[in-house]
């Protein structure tokens, strides 16, 4: 005997066992149990949520020889007839391969004859939309009052492309998507009648792979009990999907949490010695930043996770905004990708994205080669006696060292001018002074090294903050930074407020400028200018002459006013104007460019 596949095998026969689509099924049944029977029904949704297996039982109770009836026997040869895809009066098309007009006009010339074996004749019409726009108007006429032994079921998975006008003949019913919840379960139900081990996460990573589809979902479960020999385990169907495991998703936030640039760069060469998808790291680490904030925001994380306790830690590690800039830079990155060189650079690119917009205090310095440590204030002598020993010896032997001699003065300012130097005007008196120590290239060696080794490092340029900024500054710092687009627009027609410790509120006048998707960006932007995570407030209201886009029309028009006077007061202009009778276009005269 052949095998039959598990989505055939456990295809729902009845209205009791069809899962997840509890609301078409209570008003089909109520339907078909007061006898308000409709002639035709539209039944919405994406790929494997039961269109096609609603419609074959909705077929059966309607020809049942119990009668019509919402729980159809099973049993009858009606019943066995459509479940086995052979009764006469059951008329499944495809509109894929039937979509012209003539197509359609031979099944509505078969339409008024009356059912072979059954009660009804019903027709089946899968992706209707797929039918050209002269087959649909064909119908219309007979989609509107078709004999009373027919009845009509069309299914589609795109219902926009449907005119308005086949909409309105029919009862239209979305059927939406399993839950993760829905399919686990009835996952289970099926592997236990199929006495088949397997894992609660296993079933979850499949039923999350499915997307809502339980066609898609039994198919995978056959892939994975080919796959594991029939052991349905976690590790197996994360090998057999690619997916990624979400503890180096977990060690990833662990690290960027830390700072530790590090350990964030070993996360991604694993994930690339493994083969996954950055793509979906990206993605599943979005995931992972949301099912944290909500925890956060509950206190607990959800109960069926089976990541809670490491979920919890992290929500208590994270700060609330550091979460949601992680997962603005987490879900923008996934659409810089293409853009990048390859995947590899892209991911490490916004991960040390992530890294930069911490506060500096959580950085973790990078640790510097052995070799290139600089050595301690009391290692420096010892080491340059082992080094240099000549100097070493030379030092012991010499004499105590004589005091310094005074410094001389300053050179003064009117050395550097024209005039004769200074020296000049004392005579012959500077030639008598003794000439100066001459100091031996040991020593001079020696005072180098030991200079280059207990010289201090440079200190680093202090960030702005933005309690320094005021209104008058933000004009020149907002045309400065890096934006397009909606971001740019913000900042240019903005107006600083205040600036608080993290916080920065700015005020435009035009709504759709605070609404749109430039805050965000925005907001990153001036996190990395002040280096440290920014919360950015954009109230509405009246803007003044503090805006970036006003200082640049206030240039603009003393540009053009002193271009207009230029020309005007030109004394070739003027013989041109008198000599040829010439006039000066209005609006002519342009500034020139800068």
């Amino acid at each position: 005997m052949s095998y039959l596949v598990l989505a055939r095998k456990w295809r729902p026969r009845s209205f009791e066992t069809l899962i997840g689509q509890d609301h078409v099924v209570r008003a089909l049944t109520h339907a078909l149990s007061t006898g308000r029977l409709h002639h035709a029904w539209l039944f919405t949704g994406t790929r494997g949520v039961g269109k096609t297996t609603l419609s074959r039982i909705l077929a059966k109770s309607l020809n049942c020889e119990q009668g019509v009836t919402a729980s159809p026997c099973g049993h009858c040869s009606a019943c066995t007839e459509i479940d086995a895809g052979r009764f006469v009066d059951y008329i499944e098309l495809d509109a894929a391969s039937n979509r012209g007009v003539d197509e359609m006009t031979q099944l509505l010339e078969q339409a008024v004859y009356a059912p072979s074996s059954g009660r009804y004749k019903v027709y089946m019409i899968d992706e209707v939309h797929m039918l050209t726009g002269h087959a649909f108007n064909a119908m219309l006429k007979t989609l509107e009052e078709p004999p009373a032994h027919v009845k009509f079921i069309l299914a589609t998975t795109d219902p926009q492309k449907i005119p308005v006008t086949v909409l309105s003949r029919c009862l239209q019913f979305n059927l939406k998507q399993m839950t993760v919840a829905a399919m686990v379960a009835h996952l289970e139900h099926v592997l236990a009648q199929e006495s088949f081990a397997c894992e609660s996460h296993a079933l979850r990573l499949i039923a999350q792979a499915a997307s809502g589809s339980m066609r898609d979902a039994l198919s995978l479960t056959d892939q994975a009990i080919s796959y594991s020999a029939g052991n349905l385990t976690a590790q197996a169907v994360q090998e057999m999907l690619g997916t990624l495991d979400q503890h180096h998703l977990l060690n990833l936030l662990r690290a960027l949490t830390a700072g530790d640039a590090g350990a964030v760069l070993a996360v991604a060469d694993d994930l690339a010695a493994r083969g996954l998808s950055y793509q979906a790291a990206l993605a599943d680490l979005a995931v992972l930043l949301s099912r944290i904030a909500i925890a956060q925001r509950l206190g607990a994380a959800q109960a069926d996770d089976p990541m809670s306790s490491d979920i919890e830690a992290l929500a208590q590690t994270l700060q609330p905004d550091e979460l949601q800039l992680f997962y603005s830079v987490a879900v923008h990155s996934r659409h810089e990708l293409s853009l990048a060189p390859d995947e590899y650079a892209g991911f490490v690119m916004a991960c040390l994205r992530m890294l930069a917009l911490l506060p500096a205090d959580r950085i973790v310095p990078p640790a510097l080669p052995s070799q290139a440590r600089a050595p301690a204030p009391a290692e420096s002598d010892a080491q340059f006696e082992t080094l240099v020993p000549s100097v070493a010896t030379t030092k012991t032997q010499e004499p105590a060292p004589q005091p310094a001699p005074e410094p001389s003065p300053p050179v003064a300012a009117s050395a550097f001018d024209d005039g004769p130097p200074a020296w000049e005007d004392e005579g012959t008196e500077s030639l008598d002074e003794p000439e100066p120590e001459m100091v031996a290239v040991d020593e001079l060696d020696e005072a180098l090294v030991a200079s280059a080794v207990r010289r201090p490092p440079p200190v680093a340029a202090a960030l702005p903050r933005p309690e320094a900024i005021r209104s008058q500054d933000w004009p020149s710092l907002a045309a400065s930074l890096p934006l397009s687009g909606t971001a740019a627009e913000l900042a240019l027609n903005s107006e600083w407020i205040s600036g608080r410790g993290n916080e920065v509120r700015i005020r435009v006048a035009i709504r759709s400028f605070a609404e749109g998707g430039g805050r965000d960006r925005l907001c990153t932007v001036l996190s990395e200018y002040f280096g440290q995570v920014i919360h950015l407030v954009v109230e509405c209201g009246g803007t003044g002459e503090d805006t970036a886009y006003a200082v640049e029309q206030t240039v603009l028009a003393a540009r053009q006013q002193a271009a207009e006077q230029a020309v005007s007061g030109d004394v070739v202009v003027q013989r041109l104007l008198q000599d040829f009778d010439a006039r000066v276009l209005p609006g002519s005269i342009r500034p020139p460019a800068v």
